[in-house]
């Protein structure tokens, strides 16, 4: 281990995290790299002003779409603790729209909607956000979504394994 690699493991193992797990462990051959991502990350998971249930259910959709089994794994225990329903949980597990949100869930679902097919947000949608969660959680849900895209292209190309339980359900033909 070089000395940066060694000074970043040091930085990450005394943090909130306390191990160097998930991205982490590839992420270390760039120590700086690593550092100043998991930084924003810190920043995301323990201080962001977005509601700890949308928080986790913006990662869970992340990792659906990645098929991150890492990501899936370790948020979903999470995101029930936080409030998120076994429902809205299980609907995103299968690629599906979960029937039964409330109105903050419907605008995370579609903020992430929106960005992946359209890579924008509807004026509308903007609109609600304001309202419904505010500016400042708005920018923060963007940033979690950029944030665990990231980890999660780095996890799939490392082929980082993930625990066995809870498994990210296999999609099948007719999931969306």
């Amino acid at each position: 281990m070089t000395e940066g690699q060694r000074q970043a493991f040091d930085e990450i193992s005394s943090g909130p995290r306390g191990a160097l797990i998930g991205p982490f462990a590839p992420l270390i051959q760039s120590p700086e790299l690593m550092t100043r991502v998991q930084r924003t990350g810190e920043f995301l998971r323990f201080h962001s002003s977005l509601e700890p249930r949308l928080f986790e259910m913006s990662i869970l959709l992340v990792a659906r779409r990645w098929d991150q089994q890492f990501e899936w794994s370790f948020h979903q225990p999470l995101a029930l603790a936080a409030g998120l329903s076994e429902e809205i949980v299980e609907s995103i597990g299968a690629g599906v729209r979960p029937r039964t949100m409330d109105a903050q869930e419907t605008l995370v679902w579609d903020v992430v909607s929106e960005l992946e097919l359209t890579k924008a947000i509807t004026d509308d949608t903007f609109a609600r956000a304001g309202e419904l969660i505010g500016h400042v959680e708005l920018v923060e849900l963007v940033a979690s979504l950029g944030y665990y895209t990231l980890l999660a292209m780095v996890m799939n190309v490392a082929q980082t394994p993930a625990p066995a339980e809870p498994a990210l359900p296999k999609l099948g033909k007719d999931a969306t």
